[in-house]
């Protein structure tokens, strides 16, 4: 047996790494997006969030916990619109912190834009220190926080039929898109 295999075995903790739900144009996006985290639970425990928006305005509810704990029936009903997304976070980089839990939103010159992403950022800290350098601003300490600045030029675009594609191994939810 390797050395990664006997430290594998010895650690008693989940291994994978945060879970993402989305839904399109569905009346009760939020509530579909909470049952899906709850469903991905397994995939992160330290912080749950979803973004929704009806088209104008994104509405975010996040916080730290279990998806059960934190989506109360009044959380769900703030989070109104047709599309949402949600992320359950098992952190591998940036601290345990509420600032770091997912979706991320901000705002870019085409427009408001929530992210949320499962994996590493191999090249965060170069991301990061090239948008520092460029005059950006972050809010985290995650890897996902270097996606939003640059998310300009990669936010979904639309296809002849008219449904959003991802440019990018993100999941991106823009207000603006009909």
């Amino acid at each position: 047996m390797s050395p990664e295999e006997q430290d594998f075995q010895l650690d008693d903790k989940f291994h994978d790494e945060c879970g993402l739900f989305g839904v399109w144009n569905h009346v009760e996006a939020s509530n579909v997006v909470y049952l899906g985290l709850y469903a991905l639970q397994h995939r992160g425990q330290e912080s749950a969030g979803i973004a929704a928006t009806d088209g104008h305005a994104f509405h975010v509810e996040k916080a730290m916990g279990w998806v059960a704990d934190v989506f109360s029936p009044e959380r769900l009903r703030r989070l109104p619109g047709r599309r949402a997304m949600g992320h359950v976070r098992y952190s591998t980089a940036g601290t345990s912190s509420l600032r770091n839990a997912q979706p991320i939103t901000g705002t870019t010159a085409h427009g408001p834009v929530a992210i949320a992403h499962n994996g590493n950022l191999v090249n965060a800290d170069e991301l990061r220190r090239g948008l520092e350098a460029d005059g950006a601003v972050f809010q985290s300490s995650s890897d996902t926080s270097s996606r939003v600045p640059s998310t300009r030029s990669r936010a979904p675009t639309r296809s002849s039929s008219s449904r959003p594609t991802p440019s990018s191994p993100c999941a991106t939810l823009r207000a603006s898109v009909p």
